[in-house]
C-alpha cells in the first residue's frame, strides 16, 4: 500500500539562532500540515556559539520529527547543507537558513510550484531585508563570479529551495571540498524555476559572512566552477612580453637610428619591479588552484559528525 501522503524533509544549518529554532519547527510544522505532507525537520549544529545543540535534542525529545546532527566543529553553512541532504529522506527536500529570514510560510508555495512539472525550485528574493552592506556585497559577488565563469547568475537567490528527491540523489555525489549549494544545483541543469517570496528582517544574532569569509566564499566559489583566471593570466603575460617587446625596438631606434641615450636605470628597476610584481601575482594564482588540488587529493571527509539525535534515541 503507497504512502497517502509525500515526505518533506526541511534541511536547516544552525549557526547563531538558537532563539529562532522554537519557532521555525512550530511555523514550518504548521505549513507543511496544510499542504498535506508528512514531514522530518533535519537541523544541523554547526558548532553553533550559543549552544544550540541543547535545543536540538530538546525539540526532539518533543517531536520525533525534529532531527539533529551535530558537527564535531564548525566545517561551514554548506558542509552543513550536505550533511543534511545526506540524512534526508524525503521524496522532495526543502533547504533553508535558520533565521527566520527564509518565511517557513513560502514552503508551500514553492512546493505548489514545483508539482507543476519543475524539479527545482528556487526562492527570489525580490526585496531583500538586509543590510546595505550584505546587499552590495552579494550583488558584486554574482558580478565576479559571472565574469569568471562565464554564467548568468540571479542575485536574488540563495539556499532558499525545494527539490525532488532524483535532485539530491545526483548532488550526494559531488563531493568536492569546495562547496556552494546554489551554483551546484544550477550546474546539474535539472529543470529548474524560481518564484518571488517575501524576504524578512534578520531577528536574532547576525550574519557570520563578515568581509574575509565573503572573500573566501568568493575565490572558492570562482576556482571550484572556472580556470578563466589562470587563461586571464597567461593572456595578460603575452600582452606584457608583446609590449616589452615593442618598447625594446623603440629603444634600438632611438640609439642607433636617432643618436639619442637610452633612459636610465630607473626606468629599467620599476620595470623590473613591475614584472616581478605580475610573476608573482600570477604564480599566486597558480598556488591557488595547486592548493585546492591538494585539499581534493587528502580525501578528508567534508564533515565529521559528533553525535546525532538518533543515538540518543538508540540510548534511551
Amino acid at each position: 500500500m503507497g504512502k497517502s501522503h509525500p515526505l518533506i524533509s526541511v534541511v536547516i544549518p544552525v549557526y547563531g539562532c538558537r532563539a529562532c529554532l522554537h519557532d521555525l519547527c512550530n511555523r514550518i510544522i504548521t505549513t507543511i500540515e496544510s499542504i498535506p505532507a508528512d514531514l522530518e525537520i533535519i537541523l544541523i549544529n554547526d558548532a553553533s556559539p550559543d549552544h544550540a545543540w541543547e535545543a536540538i535534542q530538546e525539540l526532539n525529545k518533543q517531536d520525533s520529527r525534529i532531527k539533529g546532527i551535530d558537527f564535531a566543529r564548525n566545517f561551514g553553512q554548506h558542509h552543513a547543507i550536505t550533511a543534511g541532504l545526506d540524512y534526508a529522506s524525503g521524496d522532495w527536500i526543502v533547504v533553508m537558513d535558520c533565521d527566520l529570514q527564509d518565511r517557513p510560510e513560502e514552503i508551500a508555495s514553492l512546493y505548489d510550484k514545483a508539482q507543476v512539472g519543475y524539479e527545482v525550485v528556487f526562492a527570489n528574493r525580490v526585496e531583500r531585508q538586509d543590510s546595505w552592506f550584505k546587499r552590495t556585497t552579494s550583488q558584486l559577488f554574482y558580478r565576479v563570479y559571472d565574469y569568471f565563469t562565464g554564467k548568468t547568475s540571479d542575485h536574488t537567490i540563495a539556499n532558499f529551495s525545494i527539490s525532488q528527491r532524483k535532485v539530491v540523489l545526483a548532488f550526494r555525489q559531488m563531493r568536492e571540498q569546495n562547496r556552494f549549494f546554489p551554483m551546484f544545483i544550477q550546474w546539474m541543469g535539472y529543470k529548474t524555476t524560481g518564484i518571488p517570496v517575501e524576504h524578512n528582517a534578520r531577528k536574532e544574532g547576525k550574519t557570520s559572512y563578515n568581509p574575509k569569509k565573503l572573500i573566501t566564499l568568493a575565490t572558492d566559489a570562482i576556482i571550484s566552477q572556472s580556470n578563466k583566471p589562470l587563461r586571464l593570466s597567461i593572456q595578460f603575460g603575452f600582452l606584457l612580453a608583446f609590449g616589452s617587446l615593442l618598447y625594446g625596438l623603440y629603444l634600438f631606434v632611438r640609439y642607433f637610428f636617432l643618436a639619442q641615450p637610452v633612459q636610465g636605470w630607473t626606468s629599467v628597476m620599476v620595470s623590473l619591479y613591475f614584472i616581478g610584481g605580475l610573476i608573482f601575482f600570477n604564480f599566486g594564482i597558480l598556488g591557488m588552484y595547486i592548493g585546492k588540488v591538494f585539499n581534493e587529493a587528502k580525501g578528508r571527509p567534508l564533515y565529521l559528525i559528533r553525535e546525532t539525535t538518533e543515538d540518543n534515541d538508540e540510548q534511551r
